[in-house]
Formats: structure tokens, sequence, C-alpha cells
């Protein structure tokens, strides 16, 4: 299996070349990098060479099917399978193959996503529009309601630094972190994203914040969690450490972003909110801590995350508006109007939105459909809130070790 691991990622870096952003991270060894010419055109001949090179892969895999394997090998047979057919895949699309939503989920991240109706939402929005009376549209209002938890800027990177410190602090306590592992901050503009983490290698990451819109009380921990401790730079160190280094394993030295490893990446990143702060222990945290250093009033604080409980269920509008815009069902202002009035965004971040999905496409299901695949996984297999210690080691196992999203529904 190591020659086919390491194939994977000379194949993965090849086809980096003609698609821009599918390689997010690579710490391997320097010399497997092909070099980046001018000509780097996609024709039938790359494609050929390519679509002839993955299922070579393929079929390597196939032949040691037979192989008596140990459970962990029998995860990396599975890992890699999955990202080879995924990058089948990619292949396809760069060649100008064009996927329905669903069938390009499928094919690039292993996952189908649901579809939820409007009357699913509306149910949830009735109840968001008796919290918040008063007149005109409901998204409006919820926005007029966000602007008084606004994180003043020049209040930003104390609020961030108080949050990882603590993200850090609470993930310690069940995750032996490995030694010299630490991140950077930067605050930037004009990105699609809210925020970004640049994994470099060598247990160090590089977490990008955009300012692009005034940023939430709420963000602080969401993002110090999921691009930080235990999310995005957790997961990476941990993959380096106890697969690349230690097993070996060549394969995880190279991230690929649109790849089924990145449902498990964007999916563990968003339940480990969760793990770092259960229940009520975040809305305690932040009213005692972030707020005075914020300067914010917090006695509307429980209202807020009453209000935000119901907002976070209304993820899956986002999924329904990508799935719509993308297959050519609505155009520009259409999806616009469905975001502002189903998942309660202000104009100008659902045109953020829109940005992202247009850039990302069925990319966005790994956040929520993601997060709901890991929560339920670990849950299932006894890591419920009531018994942390199961829960959290549930979780490092799974950030650890080779996983696929079927794999993790099985």
């Amino acid at each position: 299996m190591n020659d086919v691991a390491e194939q994977y990622v000379r194949l993965v870096l090849e086809i980096g070349i003609y698609k821009p952003d599918y390689v997010d991270a690579y710490y391997g060894p320097k010399e497997w990098e092909p070099v980046n010419t001018s000509n780097n055109q996609v024709d039938s001949n790359v494609i050929a060479s390519l679509t002839g090179k993955v299922d070579d892969l393929l079929n390597k895999l196939e032949a040691l099917g037979e192989y008596q394997a140990t459970e962990l090998e029998t995860l990396r047979y599975r890992f890699l399978y999955k990202q080879l057919l995924s990058v089948k895949g990619m292949i396809s699309i760069i060649a100008g193959s064009e996927f329905s939503f669903d069938m390009e989920a499928k094919i690039l991240y292993d996952a189908e996503p649901p579809q939820y109706s409007p009357e699913h939402f509306q149910n949830i929005l009735d109840k968001i529009d008796e919290m918040l009376p008063g007149e005109g549209k409901l998204s409006k209002r919820l926005d007029d309601f966000r602007k008084q938890f606004i994180i003043p800027e020049e209040k930003l990177d104390t609020v961030f630094n108080a949050a990882i410190n603590e993200c850090r602090n609470r993930t310690s306590k069940y995750i032996k972190l490995p030694e010299g592992e630490s991140f950077k901050i930067e605050y930037v503009n004009d990105k699609p994203w809210g925020a970004y983490n640049w994994y470099k290698g060598k247990c160090f990451s590089i977490i990008q914040v955009n300012t692009d819109l005034p940023v939430y009380m709420d963000r602080a921990v969401d993002l110090a969690a999921h691009e930080g401790y235990p999310g995005h730079h957790i997961y990476n160190t941990l993959l380096e450490e106890k697969l690349t280094k230690y097993k070996g394993w060549i394969e995880f030295s190279v991230y690929p972003l649109f790849s089924p490893i990145s449902l498990i990446a964007e999916g563990s990143a968003n339940f480990g909110i969760e793990m770092a702060f259960p229940k009520n222990s975040r809305m305690k945290f932040e009213k005692k801590v972030l707020f005075p250093l914020a300067n914010l009033d917090s006695s509307k604080v429980e209202l807020y995350y009453k209000v935000l409980e119901l907002t976070d269920k209304l993820s899956y509008a986002g999924n329904e508006a990508a799935r719509n815009y993308l297959d050519g069902n609505w155009d520009k202002d259409e999806t616009l109007n469905y975001m502002v009035n189903f998942s309660l965004r202000s104009k100008e971040r659902a045109i953020k939105s829109l940005e992202f999905i247009e850039k990302y496409r069925s990319y966005v299901i790994n956040y929520n459909l993601g997060k709901d695949i890991v929560k339920d996984y670990i849950e299932r297999n006894g890591g419920i809130a009531e018994y942390p210690e199961r829960r959290w080691q549930l979780f490092e196992e799974l950030l650890s070790t080779p996983q696929t999203p079927s794999g993790l529904m099985e």
C-alpha cells in the first residue's frame, strides 16, 4: 500500500497544477512537487494521462483486497480507495464533465446530502419570529438584534486570543497536544470565506480571519474551536504526528480540498465546538470573559443563545440554496432572496455566502452534514455529553485514524 500511497500523493500534486485550490496543504518530500510551468493547459493528453494513473492505482488497491489486514490497515485501505474515487471524479470535472449538486457531493465527498422543504424551515422561522417580535422582515429584525453583539474591530484580536486560549486549555485536558504545536493568526480581507486554516506541517498552522463584514461575538469561540482547538489545527497535527510520521503513511502529507477528508475535517471541526463547550459552559464563559473584554452588554445573552440555537437549525437552507443555484433552477437574485428569507442572512452576508457557493460549490455540505455524521458516530458509540472521557476518546481516535464519511455511517 505504501507504493500506492506515494503515487496517490504525486497524482494529487499533479492535479493541483490544473485545478487551483485543489491542494490545500502539503508537507511531504519537496522533490515530489511537480514543476509548475506556464504550460498548464488541460487537453485530451493530460486527461488521458491523469485518468490512466488513477485507474492504475484503483486496480492496484483492488488487487490488495484479499490481503489479511489489521483493523487500522483496513481503515487505511478504505481511506485511500475513497480518496482515489474522489480524485477520479475531480479529473472528470477538470475534463469538463458537469454533475448535479447531489451527484457532485457523492462523487467528491462520499456522502449524500439530504433535501429539506421550505415547510421544514418555516417551522423554525416561526419560532424565531416569536422570540423577536416587531415590524418588518424577520431577517432584518434578526440582523438588528445581532448588531449589539458585534465585536469592536479594535477588540477583535484580544477577544480571539482569549477564546483560543480557553479552547486550547479545554482540549489539552483530554488530548495530549504535540510538543511545539502552534499557529499564527492573520486578519485579511476580500475572501469568500469567514476564516481559513492553512496547515504548513511540523504542527504549525496559519489561521486567517476575514474581516470584510463585522464579526459577531459567537464567532470568536466558533472560529477558535473550528480552526484551532480541537478543530483543523489539531486534526492536521494528529494526522501528521500519528500517521505521517509514526506510521510512515505518506498519503496524509497531502490534503486535496475537494475530497472525502474535507467532510471529516469540517464536520469534526464544527462538532469540536460542542466538544470544547458542552451545554451552557460556552455561554457562561463568553458572558464572564469575552463580553467584558469586548466592552459589550451581556444582559441579553440568554436570548441571544436561544435565537442562535434555532438559527443553527437553518444551516441546511444554505445547502438548498446551493443545490438550486448550481443546478440552474434559480438565478442569482432568487438564490439571494431565498438565503435572506430562509437562512435569515442580511443581504451583505447572503452575497458573501453566494460567493462561497460559486467558488466551492457542493463543498458546503461538509459543514452541516459533516457535523451530523461525526456527532452521530460519536454518540452512537457511547460518546454522549454525560460521558466526556468516552466522548473525547472517540473524538481523538476519529482525528488520528484514517476515516471516510461512508465508513462513519455504517
